[in-house]
């Protein structure tokens, strides 16, 4: 066997393994789902900083997943030389929300569906999902949780400042104290009875409180 029947047997078949308007075809979905992915990120954010870098990221990475993906279903070899490959490369950027994860998943899982042919499962599970996605990722409990952050002289301060709270609040829940030499510090859920935080101005003038800050909680606690 010569050089040139190695090539072409090798490199020529390849060129033709995928067409160009199945290559047309599944890069233009999967362009249009990645984006439909990132605005249901930007629609449903709901983290401190938003990042629309991390949102390209998610378009970028359907359809670089499609494109790895058709490569790998047009050639047996090519498909384990893939798998050795993409082994060796390590990711170390932190996830910092929960379900940007999930994201994550979804952008790699409509390329991998995509490149598999399966449009109509990409597409009506992309519809689904973000329908999902838009109803319950942003819904917000109907009583905001809050953390109360005491700082008090003694343990008697600490009492009369903590029954005062609770009678001006819904709920009232400890969740971490530090004592000091001269210094109690409480830190409380509460949720309001309303939208009324005038409390916090009466805590601040109890005697023994030396302050009382009350800031928005969203659910997760870091002790």
């Amino acid at each position: 066997m010569t050089f040139q029947d190695i090539f072409k047997s090798s490199f020529l078949e390849n060129v033709s393994s995928v067409s160009i308007p199945d290559m047309l075809i599944t890069l233009v979905l999967s362009f249009a789902l990645g984006l439909f992915i990132f605005l249901i990120y930007k629609r449903t954010f709901a983290g401190v900083m938003y990042s629309s870098s991390f949102g390209v990221t998610l378009l970028a990475l359907t359809m670089i997943t499609t494109v790895v993906m058709l490569a790998v279903t047009s050639n047996v070899v090519l498909s384990l030389g893939m798998v050795g490959a993409l082994s060796i490369v390590r990711f170390r950027t932190a996830i910092k929300e929960p379900m940007d994860i999930a994201f994550l998943f979804w952008a790699i899982a409509v390329g991998i569906i995509l490149a598999a042919g399966m449009f109509p499962l990409a597409i009506v599970g992309s519809l689904v999902i973000g329908l999902i996605l838009v109803l319950f990722a942003n819904r917000k409990p109907h009583v905001r949780p809050y953390i109360a952050v005491l700082q008090c002289a003694d343990q008697e301060a600490e009492k009369q400042a903590t029954g005062y709270l609770q009678t001006q609040v819904q709920r009232c829940t400890v969740k971490s104290k530090t004592v000091q030499p001269g210094q109690v510090e409480v830190n409380l859920e509460v949720r309001l009875k309303d939208g009324n935080t005038d409390f916090v101005n009466a805590l601040g003038d109890l005697p023994g409180v030396r302050s009382a800050v009350l800031v928005s909680y969203n659910g997760d606690y870091l002790g």
